[in-house]
């Protein structure tokens, strides 16, 4: 997918945004040029006021993108339709263009495990994600974008790889793609592999935006934690990727230990230079 750069999804995305936060909703409250924001769905409320400061963000104008991750979208199961109701309350809810949800599993056999964890690459786990996504989709009233997570080990009875595994999804479902470049590094450093190759091999095209996010070295593996500084490796890879796709939707994520409003600052203004955006601060 080298060479000419892929034509851009219509979203209602543009520009940089950051994940949207109630520890930093004065911070985000203050960037003069955000135009989107990504906010955890199920921190939405069904009924009664909106997080305070996200109401005022939608009302001027600001897109908020509704992120699940509670679904279970790549369990054997299927997704429960209560959590499907409260996602599509929580697009009715911030007018959202897109949601986007995980290429994941997080609960099986009525066992909760508290977080993202990732499915063998075997055409059952296709299967079984893509009736997900579908009974899902037959619900939602905008798009969905998937993500693939960043994971610390493969199942020992893949039968696709990485790039092949989603793009059927994708292919199969019609959905959108999240791409987490930060979950591309960490993954292809965690496995010896080059995160530029895997770039090549994904549906660029089906883009909707891009993740970006900081991590840290811990036991021999690179932890994708969401609580540190954005890595020189990672800005990287958003040049990598804006030579193959014309200037995606950016968006940096984080989710504790906030530095000072000057080092976000920075970040972001860092991503912005990187993708030829204009800067949002």
């Amino acid at each position: 997918m080298t060479g000419a750069a892929q034509p851009t999804v219509r979203t209602g995305l543009a520009g940089v945004g950051i994940g949207w936060r109630p520890e930093i909703a004065g911070f985000v409250a203050e960037l003069p040029g955000l135009r989107f924001v990504e906010v955890i769905a199920e921190s939405i409320p069904p009924t009664g006021p909106l997080p305070p400061g996200l109401d005022t963000l939608r009302d001027d104008g600001v897109v908020v993108v509704p992120h699940g991750v509670r679904l279970s979208l790549g369990g054997a199961e299927p997704v429960e339709a209560d959590r499907v109701a409260r996602l599509v309350r929580a697009v009715e809810r911030t007018g959202a263009p897109l949601v986007s949800e995980h290429v994941a599993f997080v609960r099986a056999g009525g066992l909760e495990a508290g977080h993202l964890l990732p499915l063998p690459r075997t055409r059952a786990a296709v299967a079984a994600t893509v009736a997900n996504v579908r009974r899902t989709q037959a619900d939602l009233p905008v798009p969905i974008a998937l993500e693939p997570i960043a994971a610390l080990f493969d199942w020992p009875d893949d039968e696709l790889d990485e790039a092949a595994f989603l793009t059927e999804i994708l292919d199969q479902t019609g959905a959108l793609l999240l791409l987490d470049l930060a979950n591309v590094y960490a993954n292809a450093r965690n496995r010896g592999t080059d995160p530029v190759a895997l770039l090549d091999r994904l549906p660029l095209d089906r883009i909707a935006y891009v993740h970006v996010a900081g991590g840290a070295e811990d036991g021999g593996f690179y932890h994708d934690t969401h609580t540190d500084p954005l890595p020189s490796a990672v800005l990287d890879l958003v040049g990598e990727l804006c030579a193959r796709r014309s200037r995606p939707p950016l968006l940096l994520e984080r989710d504790g230990r906030y530095p000072p409003a000057a080092d976000l600052r920075t970040e972001l203004d860092a991503l912005a230079t990187a993708a030829g955006h204009p800067v949002i601060t």
